[in-house]
């Protein structure tokens, strides 16, 4: 089968991955699922894993085939699978878990301890055919095509994570703040609109995102490249701030952002990566706010999630390209070409 690997690390996107001829996976286990892959999102994380700022963090052994956000239809199961059958159209969580370790059994599927990650430290699906478990994958509803919900295996969960979390926190008339209306902004606004009474302000530097946001549910959008974001956000929530903040972005720029528009006692959650916090310790003592980490979502989460997109609530705006064109997308992200998600079609 084709499938879009990585050799070696390098920060030239136009030609990161390159297109091999490898065997199909084969049940090996038990528990095994063989998916035909339908729809791979591309995702920003993507383009790390080929600049190599994951390799620290994970190990990642090279030839290795990348894709983590991945949906299609079952081909094949192992002897004890009972979830799923041949034929059924899934999505699958990125996450292989264990099942058995601590951390899996209190729910908190992103800390196993054993875990295995497809497209970052085991093969992933821009291919043909992914290798999979029975504890990955989530079999879709009637209506729900793979091609159309396969971004929503990390941008989707991630968003909805943190969106939760932020939900979690906001009472009616509170103020919320989406900065960064892409790929998984765009994704977490319709979270946030759908499961909050919060108002809601998009920002992007993108006037095609900020037309997006407003008509995901966004009440007030500002772009900083003609406003001062921290004067805007204190007349739009009347000098309070904003409550809960989602920062899809994570760059240096949206960080600072924080002590001037969160308000007492809320959060800046970071989602986007890829800059850094530099806050004197002394501006969280005074507005007693916090920063928060968000990592993928949990399998339950992957779960309510398609509910949400089942339900109408959540949708996705995607562009479809072919395996081979994997560099040229690419290549779009790096330059911010590309409005909501890019779904590679094997």
């Amino acid at each position: 089968m084709e499938a879009a690997r990585l050799h070696e690390y390098t920060e030239d996107m136009t030609s990161g991955l390159s297109i091999d001829e490898v065997a199909e996976p084969e049940v090996a286990g038990p528990d095994d699922v063989i998916v035909a892959v339908e729809g791979a999102g591309w995702c920003q994380t993507d383009n790390h894993i080929i600049e190599g700022m994951w390799e620290q963090y994970v190990p990642q052994p090279l030839p290795m085939t990348l894709g983590h956000e991945n949906a299609g239809t079952v081909v094949e199961t192992g002897s004890e699978v009972e979830l799923v059958s041949e034929g059924d159209p899934v999505i699958c969580h990125p996450v292989q878990t264990c099942g058995t370790c601590r951390p899996c059994r209190l729910g908190e599927t992103m800390y196993c301890e054993n875990d295995a990650f497809n497209g970052l430290t085991t093969d992933g699906g821009f291919a043909e055919y992914l290798h999979t478990s029975e504890r990955s994958v989530i079999p879709l509803p009637s209506g729900v095509e793979p091609i159309d919900i396969a971004p929503h295996a990390d941008a989707g969960i991630t968003a909805y994570h943190a969106a939760k979390k932020a939900v979690s926190e906001l009472n009616p008339g509170d103020h919320a703040v989406v900065i960064g209306v892409g790929g998984l902004g765009h994704i977490g606004l319709q979270c946030l609109n759908a499961m909050s009474a919060a108002r809601i302000t998009a920002v992007d530097v993108k006037p095609s995102a900020l037309e997006l946001a407003q008509r995901y549910g966004a009440d007030h959008v500002v772009n900083p490249t003609d406003a001062d974001v921290p004067a805007e956000l204190e007349g739009i929530t009347d000098g309070t701030g904003a409550a809960q903040v989602l920062d899809f972005v994570g760059e240096d720029v949206t960080t600072a952002y924080a002590p001037d528009i969160t308000a007492a006692g809320g959060d800046h959650h970071i989602i986007g990566y890829g800059g850094h916090i530099h806050e004197p310790a002394q501006a969280l003592v005074n507005g007693e706010f916090s920063f928060v980490g968000n990592i993928v979502g949990r399998y339950a989460e992957l779960q309510e999630l398609v509910a949400l997109v089942e339900q109408g609530d959540v949708d996705l705006h995607t562009s479809r390209y072919d395996l081979d064109e994997v560099n040229d997308v690419a290549e779009m992200l790096e330059h911010g070409e590309i409005d909501g998600r890019a779904v590679i079609v094997p």
